[in-house]
């Protein structure tokens, strides 16, 4: 997949996600690095599985992504609010 591809993806997923999670945007560059991390993550977890990670610039990408997406930024959501308490 182009590195165009995996910015589209990423940036969409990573906008998704962070619907999903906080109902409102993490910022353009931070949607988009969750996003692309989201789709290394979700890739891998569904091959982990037996099933098809991201495949390139497709809906089973974009939800790949999305679910990796969402995993991290809870994480991401659980650190930052850690560290700030």
């Amino acid at each position: 997949m182009s590195i165009i591809a995996w910015i589209i993806v990423g940036l969409s997923a990573g906008f998704i996600a962070s619907k999903i999670v906080e109902h409102r945007g993490s910022g353009l560059l931070l949607d988009m690095v969750l996003g692309v991390a989201g789709a290394t993550l979700g890739g891998l977890l569904f091959q982990m599985v037996g099933s098809t990670g991201v495949t390139g610039l497709n809906l089973w990408s974009v939800v790949v992504s999305t679910l990796g997406a969402v995993i991290l930024l809870v994480f991401w959501n659980a650190i930052t609010r850690r560290r700030l308490a």
